[in-house]
């Protein structure tokens, strides 16, 4: 029998990743993509009715409110959809014995640390944005045993609106950049999350919790656009500076621990630039 996966959350970056990739898999898995206009993961009513309608081995939650300045003014929105919705889809997983696969945020974290962060470091959101994603982590342990909390950094794919895919255009239309030096973190590729979240279904894996999954190593955001603007040979482009205000607090070190990811799959991930340049040589290619 083939296993059933629900993805919510399709339209963004990481599920239209999720998706480009279930083509080699529709042999053993059937998926059913939804976007908010299709199912309203806010409304329980509406996601139990699903849940009682449909049957599904897994649920991978991509939904999120992503705005981290605009969070903080459209605090019931970040709410809802970070923390509400997921508390109706744990709820409803935890009826139908759905293994729930939830994706969070290096933004849990205070950044205070100057060591990576493991999975049982104490969490400090110092933003919206971050503690509407930590209340969803909690509301999935308060419901749930069969579940993947998934902390990434820094998301970036070929897909949608992201630094990488901004900067590139930008620097491409040979526009000057000023990139902040104060942050640091990990670059994460949707498409090396998505492998992962694969390999989790296809072995059947029930070693349930938390987990921290970015790619390895540690940069800036200047960091990241001097190496695209390396990629394009506009080196001179890009202009580091301190920092420069915004509505929210970011973490200044949110870099991630990956041995827990590491020992599970078996292999050591890739390095952040190795997998920025998977993504630079798609864009140069459109």
């Amino acid at each position: 029998m083939k296993t059933r996966i629900l993805v919510t959350g399709s339209n963004g970056q990481l599920g239209k990743t999720i998706k480009e990739i279930s083509t080699d898999f529709t042999n053993s898995i059937v998926f059913v993509f939804l976007e908010k206009s299709e199912l309203d993961i806010t409304n329980n009513k509406d996601v139990e009715h699903f849940f009682q309608e449909n049957k599904f081995n897994y649920c991978i939650n991509c939904a999120a409110y992503t705005n981290v300045d605009l969070a903080e003014t459209e605090i019931k929105k970040a709410f809802d959809v970070n923390a509400k919705a997921v508390e109706n889809l744990a709820i409803n997983c935890k009826t139908h014995n759905t293994t729930l696969i939830h994706v969070s945020t290096d933004y849990v974290f205070d950044g205070t640390k100057h060591t990576p962060y493991i999975e049982s470091d104490i969490t400090n959101p110092i933003n919206t944005y971050g503690e509407s994603k930590l209340l969803g982590e909690e509301y999935i342990k308060k419901h749930l045993d069969n579940y993947f909390i998934i902390r990434t950094s820094w998301l970036y794919s070929k897909f949608n609106k992201n630094f990488v895919k901004t900067i590139f255009n930008k620097l491409k239309m040979n526009e000057e950049l000023s990139i902040i030096t104060s942050q640091k973190g990990t670059p994460s590729s949707c498409s090396d999350l998505s492998n992962f979240i694969y390999f989790l279904i296809t072995n059947d894996i029930k070693n349930y919790g938390t987990y921290h999954f970015s790619a390895t190593g540690v940069t800036t955001w200047y960091g990241l656009a001097l190496h695209i603007s390396k990629f394009l040979n506009k080196s001179s482009n890009v202009k580091p500076i301190k920092n420069y205000p915004t509505k929210a607090q970011r973490p200044l070190y949110s870099v991630l621990n990956n041995n827990k990811v590491e020992e599970l799959f078996k292999k050591p991930l890739k390095k952040w630039e190795e997998s920025v340049d998977e993504v630079l040589e798609h864009l140069s290619k459109e």
